[in-house]
């Protein structure tokens, strides 16, 4: 997978097979980074609704999303 500064780059590009990859490479990248910071802060004793506020979601989408790892 390219940085994520060049995928940066390549999401604004005028060919959009380039742009296109680049948002769904970048997409994975964020879930995965979510996912790390979501069990850091669990294994810190957060509750699901203090990493929902900070995520600007609701604490179920948090809990359905993560509560079983």
């Amino acid at each position: 997978m390219a940085n994520a500064t060049d995928l940066t780059v390549q999401a604004g590009d005028k060919d959009p097979r380039v742009g296109l990859r680049a948002v769904a490479a970048l997409r994975k990248l964020v879930e995965r980074l979510e996912a790390v910071q979501v069990r850091s802060a669990r294994s810190q004793g957060w509750s699901y609704q203090a990493i929902a506020d900070e995520l600007g979601v609701s604490r179920q989408a948090v809990h359905k999303k993560y509560g079983r790892q």
